[in-house]
């Protein structure tokens, strides 16, 4: 399939900007695992120095994968699993008042942006300008992988 006029460079820009939180989010917390630990112990949760680890190899794998489109659904859809626990339990706007409740609500919808972003990719491939239509244009995808054409991509 032909992609429309402008398509294959937009869908690159637009995989690198979802990306690059990502990487950039879990190369943070890779630097900083002993604040990243802190920060979920203090939600209760258990076991906050392997989640910190978790979610640093988590992000910086599925960042990666978007930004050079290879393997990028999958990625797409490793981050999306692991943005519906992290957007409900660090964003949790209704147990929180005033500016910090206010603050967690954009949080909670940024994220579900996010999520719009992730699934898209998830059902749509990764475009032209990836990795994934290099490696399907050569005969070299592997199944998992594949991507039916659609108007939209």
């Amino acid at each position: 399939m032909i992609p429309r006029a402008g398509t294959t460079g937009g869908t690159l820009v637009a995989r690198c900007f979802i990306g690059l939180i990502f990487l950039l989010s879990g190369l943070n917390k890779l630097v900083n695992l002993d604040q990243t630990a802190q920060y979920i112990a203090a939600q209760g949760l258990p076991g906050p120095e392997f989640l910190a680890v978790a979610a640093a190899v988590i992000e910086i794998i599925g960042g990666l994968s978007l930004i050079l489109g290879l393997g990028a659904s999958l990625g797409g859809a490793l981050l999306a699993l692991y943005m519906i626990p992290v957007t409900v339990v660090f964003h949790g706007f209704w147990n929180i008042s005033g500016v910090e409740g206010e603050m967690q609500f954009i949080q909670f919808l940024k994220n579900l942006a996010i999520e719009g972003g992730l699934l898209y990719v998830i059902l749509f491939g990764a475009g032209e300008a990836s990795f994934d239509a290099w490696l399907s244009k050569h005969g070299k995808e592997l199944e998992r992988w594949r991507r039916r054409p659609s108007a939209a991509a």
